[in-house]
């Protein structure tokens, strides 16, 4: 048994990666699913195709390794977090389709949660905010949309989960109902601080208690899967929400350590160590990792629109046929051209939480075209990052808050996009080798559980930097598009 098969569910599709002993890609397979739009702002994803793309990618993954059913150690699973799943405990049919954590039909709720002073109770117990980004008001939408089930749910005939525990079920054959911490910590029901579900959230949105998952820490017994599926039984040792595991696979292991991850949105982490700190900048408090029952905090910064922008130009606007293209064209644009997007398709994450605003394009000119449409989405994932990275500065006090910013995901590929990112930020970005860093934090998690990889200082050691990008634009060119951006963002608010 000398592999570990890393399960990562995603936002557009499934992948699954076999690592090897040295923690190096054997192989991968990847599948993308369909997204559902039923209303403006609503976002759900059918989770019978979760399950299937997740189970036909790992045999894919396996099968392209060469590998047998004894080769596989242990399975590690990262997973697009706050998604809503609920389905039949005796069946393990949905209820409804998965409500997906881009999905904004819970904004008046949480404004009515606001304006009857309930936001400080859930800030302090679960370190977030009143925003339909979080699980628990999808699970409330369905509960009171699907009728009956709140009573089901009520008589243990239901059951909630993360998209994580709803996989484990399948994979166990509905044996283990189980979470991890840094899931849990997403769902905006689990206080941080005592390590446990709120009775007092869940009172308030009559959510009964007997649906949730066990929370366990990331590394730990998850559960066998089917023998069925694999030709034997393999166990389920680590499991982590995507941003977690991307915080673990870039060996942010020390307080001050930062790092961004770029798919379909973008989502930055700085560790905080054991102190959980309250932002004043409408920042996230959320465990970046939790071992042997400790949790280790960290700051968090969302942003809902990141790789998502390049897709909207593939699929909406139709300027590009594949992502790769994006480059190429905001390479020509016209410089002298300063157009500003401001992604808010879904409204705006930190540090602005405003569910209610959408996109806008600034600055067009007659000439403006695809090369500039190109340009300013990606710029707009630099200037969001750098809104997050002054909120955490801002909130952290401790060293090395910033200094260097190590980068993943998708759009982290693109030498443009990193150079501007460093540029408008003013520091080092750090690109390593291994992209799949989500991947590699899962594969990890799994792999030291099941003794086949080294421990947590061994694992530092061992990451790679492949290029890193240093600020090259003048300070004055870079104050000046920031405060461009900002005025964009205060435009787009106000429409």
């Amino acid at each position: 048994m000398t592999h570990i098969l890393a399960i990562d569910q995603g936002t557009t599709s499934s992948r699954a990666i076999v690592f090897d002993g040295d923690m190096k890609i054997v192989s991968s397979a990847q599948e993308e699913f369909p997204q559902h739009f039923p209303n403006s702002g609503w976002v759900e994803h059918d989770p019978g195709d979760l399950w299937s793309t997740t189970a036909g990618t790992c045999r894919a993954a396996i099968e392209k390794a060469g590998l047998g059913p004894d080769d596989i150690a242990a399975i590690g699973i990262t997973n697009q977090r706050e998604t809503v799943v609920v389905w039949e405990k005796a069946t393990g049919k949905p209820i409804h389709n998965a409500i997906v954590w881009q999905d904004r039909r819970t904004a008046d709720y949480c404004r009515e949660l606001r304006e009857a002073g309930h936001d400080k109770m859930i800030t302090e117990k679960t370190g977030l905010l009143a925003d339909p980004y979080f699980s628990s008001t999808k699970l409330k939408w369905i509960l009171d949309h699907v009728e009956g089930s709140r009573a089901r749910a009520r008589a243990g005939e239901l059951l909630f989960g993360t998209v994580d525990s709803y996989l484990i079920w399948k994979l166990t054959g509905g044996a283990a109902h189980v979470t991890d911490a840094t899931n849990a910590a997403r769902t905006m029901l689990y206080d941080i601080h005592h390590g446990r579900w709120s009775t007092s959230i869940c009172k308030l949105f009559d959510i009964p208690m007997e649906m949730l998952p066990e929370v366990r820490d990331c590394a730990a017994d998850f559960g066998m899967t089917r023998a069925d599926l694999f030709g034997r039984e393999v166990p389920i040792l680590g499991v982590a929400g995507d941003q977690q595991a991307a915080t673990i696979g870039q060996a942010c292991f020390e307080p001050g350590m930062l790092k961004s991850t770029y798919g379909t949105g973008c989502f930055a982490l700085l560790n905080t160590g054991d102190t959980a700190v309250t932002s004043q900048n409408r920042l996230l408090t959320t465990i970046a990792y939790q071992f042997d029952g400790k949790p280790t905090y960290a700051l968090e910064g969302s942003i809902f629109v990141a790789g998502a922008v390049v897709q909207w130009l593939r699929d909406g606007l139709k300027i590009i046929r594949e992502a790769a293209e994006t480059q190429p064209l905001a390479e020509k644009a016209d410089p002298n051209q300063n157009v500003v997007l401001v992604p808010a398709f879904v409204g705006l994450g930190a540090p602005y939480w405003n569910a209610e605003c959408r996109g806008a394009t600034f600055g067009l000119t007659r000439n403006s075209g695809p090369q500039e449409y190109a340009k300013a989405a990606l710029e707009s994932v630099g200037y969001q990052t750098r809104d997050l990275l002054e909120a955490m500065q801002a909130d952290w006090k401790g060293e090395g808050a910033g200094a260097t910013l190590r980068v993943d995901g998708g759009m982290s590929a693109s030498d443009w996009a990193m150079q501007f990112l460093s540029d408008i930020i003013g520091a080092p970005v750090d690109r390593p080798e291994v992209l799949e860093t989500t991947a590699l934090g899962a594969a990890w998690l799994a792999g030291q559980r099941a003794d086949l990889y080294p421990d947590m200082a061994g694992f530092s050691q061992s990451w790679a930097l492949q290029t890193q990008f240093t600020p090259q634009m003048d300070a004055t060119d870079r104050e000046k598009k920031y405060a461009a951006w900002k005025r964009a963002v205060d435009a787009t608010m106000r429409f």
